[in-house]
């Protein structure tokens, strides 16, 4: 299966729920076998959740918490947590992936209230928790959404009236940060007031939040409209909707911006939820969010400036999204650095996708979506 291409991958260790089952074993008549292997459901019972497993010739099917899950023998003996197998102090594999025999199977199975035992061919013995194997399913993924989001338009942004963290309270106490950190990760931007007006100020804040990035600009720097760097943010030219770094393999996933001085009118921040934009095209043109989601697009950076020479090259869509549950968790989309990556002739994927990125620039430039933030 296809664990035997992909079983170098480390898996994410849970915490372990507890809870008590009744075990009894029984046969089930009925059931026909797509394989030719005697097999038996096993069921159980508890006063609240019901389970029952079988032992396929090539994979172990589970059912429990309302979610079928089948499991390949080698991802779960890859997966064993023992002593031997795994290093709980630094939460890495201790195994020999390559070890494994890929035809490996069960001797015995049982249940001890919610952790099944594997019993291997060599005597090993492997448990596992039964919440531990839901979470860690293909099938509990795609029912798990990994970041809760609020999505907002112009209207839905003012009218929850999401407070700013003061940088007092931001910076010395952990609650104004868990604050600050709840407001970014629901609605995607959030705001520190009475930050003095230095670089060294917003750096220290920005340490407050991640560790800061090395980029060709630098950690932390200033830009005006100089025209000092090839890039028309250091221009006087209006900047349409986009995300930045999309040239970076990795774009960034946090920046953090303070205006430090501001003379004269406009300068302005223009923010979108570009969330919000691409729920409304899979919703509206589903059909153009999966081109969107499924074909790359070569995002390009070439600065040749008094000392600064560079040529960054990063490819992907223009929403990212996970394969096992279809969220999306990265934008990449700044329409003056992006170009097609070269097709094969009447390929049914890239032939609209031009179209299709404007349809998701026309959702993105709606006025009825944007919010403005002078960031003073």
């Amino acid at each position: 299966m296809w664990y035997h291409r992909l079983s170098h991958l480390q898996s994410r260790l849970h915490d372990l729920l507890k809870g008590g089952v009744i075990c009894q074993a029984l046969p089930q008549p009925t059931f026909k076998s797509l394989l030719p292997l005697a097999v038996r459901w096993h069921h159980t019972a508890s006063k609240f959740l019901t389970c029952a497993w079988q032992q396929h010739e090539d994979h172990f099917e589970l059912k429990y918490a309302n979610t079928v899950m089948r499991f390949d023998y080698v991802w779960l003996r890859d997966h064993c947590r023992s002593a031997s197998c795994y290093n709980s102090k630094t939460h890495q594999r201790s195994l020999d992936t390559a070890s494994v025999d890929l035809c490996i199977k069960p001797k015995t199975i049982h249940l001890d209230k919610t952790t099944l035992f594997f019993t291997w061919s060599d005597g090993h013995v492997t448990k596992y928790d039964l919440n531990w194997l839901v979470k860690n399913s293909y099938e509990g993924q795609k029912q798990k959404v990994i970041q809760p989001r609020i999505l907002w338009n112009a209207e839905i942004y003012q009218q929850a009236q999401v407070p700013s963290a003061d940088c007092q309270s931001f910076l010395e106490t952990k609650e104004g940060l868990k604050k600050f950190l709840q407001n970014f990760l629901l609605y995607g931007i959030a705001f520190v007031e009475n930050v003095p007006p230095t670089q060294e100020h917003t750096e220290k804040l920005a340490e407050r939040i991640s560790l800061i990035r090395e980029t060709i600009y630098g950690r932390m720097w200033y830009f005006t409209s100089d025209s000092s760097r090839g890039d028309t943010a250091y221009t006087k030219l209006a900047l349409d909707r986009h995300t930045d770094t999309t040239y970076f393999q990795e774009p960034c996933g946090i920046q953090v911006f303070h205006c430090l001085k501001h003379e004269g009118t406009g300068g302005r921040t223009l923010l979108v939820d570009g969330f919000y934009a691409a729920q409304q095209v899979l919703q509206k043109a589903p059909e153009e969010f999966e081109l969107l989601s499924r074909v790359p697009l070569k995002h390009e950076y070439i600065e040749d400036v008094g000392e600064c020479h560079n040529h960054m090259i990063g490819v992907g869509p223009v929403l990212n999204i996970y394969p096992w549950n279809k969220e999306l968790y990265l934008i990449r989309l700044f329409k003056e650095k992006h170009d097609m990556v070269n097709r094969q002739w009447n390929s049914s994927l890239q032939c609209h996708i031009p179209e299709r990125t404007l349809t998701y620039h026309h959702f993105v430039s709606g006025t009825s979506i944007e919010h403005r933030e002078r960031l003073m």
